[in-house]
């Protein structure tokens, strides 16, 4: 492998017509230069990037690309799967990566999908958000359009583990707050976190098969030896990191059950302290409610202040005896 690439900076946006309202569409324009994809205008762009198409964009792809109607919806819904498709121009290539994260998401990972058209001299790349076409550095120069799609599903393997990472982190905070907390509050940002690892696992298993497919195809494809290499490479990655989220799944999906306990088990001890409380509380009004019975009782006629300091002693030393044997005896 050769040392590593560093991505380009991208250029400056296109405002286009959205298919979501407020979310501007762009357009982007790359060259391969160096081994590196950069910025350039769009008469000598190789590589054409599609970020959120509106109806105009949608329009301009099936007419000037003759992009199949249904093939670019798929590209542009999160729930499509990964695969591999031939079309008489241009090859299609869709490949599921993780989404952006907001906090509108409440700790939710999403997937969504990304196409990837291949023609003899251009490559077109259809996105349904406002991500970053190239972030990240690769190991092995990107010279071709061929290498692009090698770079873009090595960019997806490395988001892919990105979440992994941040699941792992997340998942300990809450483990921590869930041992001391009361409520189903962390509880829920658990199950979206464990929501989360069975979208990353059918995206990543969707993934390998498409590398599988890529690597049979790769002379129709225009693939050379080295870019076989690559991509045998990129599947192994995927593989590891498939299992990676395998195993995180299995340990949150197989404590989830304890950790509903802890918060239950939590609530039992809070009810317990309140009930010895009540009962401490109790006593002491007991006391205070037999000297302050409409019938006769001692010291009633005694014109002095002492039966009321012994009357107050009594249901202060019952309460705190409560207190005691509930210490003493862990309750």
């Amino acid at each position: 492998m050769n040392d590593l690439t560093a991505t380009a900076e991208a250029p400056a946006p296109r405002p286009g017509t959205s298919a979501i309202e407020g979310v501007p569409t762009t357009r982007s324009f790359f060259r391969l230069v160096e081994g590196r994809p950069m910025p350039c205008d769009e008469a000598d762009a190789q590589i054409i990037a599609y970020n959120n198409p509106g109806p105009a964009e949608e329009a301009e792809l099936l007419a000037r690309f003759n992009i199949d109607s249904h093939t670019l919806q798929s590209a542009l819904d999160p729930e499509e799967i990964s695969r591999l498709e031939y079309e008489p121009d241009h090859a299609v290539v869709i490949f599921k990566r993780p989404k952006s994260y907001c906090a509108d998401d409440n700790f939710l990972l999403k997937v969504t999908s990304t196409g990837a058209f291949l023609y003899a001299d251009v490559l077109v790349v259809v996105m349904p958000d406002d991500a970053p076409l190239f972030e990240g550095r690769v190991p092995f120069p990107v010279n071709s359009l061929q290498d692009v799609i090698l770079r873009l599903l090595y960019q997806s393997i490395s988001h892919f583990e990105g979440h992994l990472k941040a699941i792992n982190m997340l998942s300990d905070s809450l483990e921590k707050r869930i041992a001391k907390s009361m409520e189903n509050k962390y509880l829920l940002n658990m199950f979206a976190l464990e929501k989360s690892l069975v979208y990353i696992l059918n995206s990543l298993s969707s993934n390998s098969s498409l590398c599988e497919k890529l690597r049979l195809a790769a002379s129709r494809l225009g693939f050379d030896s080295d870019q076989v290499g690559v991509l045998e490479d990129i599947s192994i990655e995927n593989k590891q990191c498939f299992r990676r989220a395998q195993i995180y799944s299995e340990v949150l999906g197989g404590l989830m059950d304890s950790r509903a306990s802890i918060v239950s088990n939590n609530l039992n001890h809070l009810i317990k302290k309140f009930t010895i409380v009540s009962i401490a509380i109790m006593m002491a009004n007991l006391v205070v409610g037999a000297f302050g019975m409409n019938v006769k009782v001692p010291w009633q006629e005694i014109d002095s202040w002492w039966p009321f300091v012994v009357a107050t002693f009594v249901s202060v030393v019952s309460a705190l005896a409560v207190l005691w044997l509930w210490r003493a005896r862990k309750w």
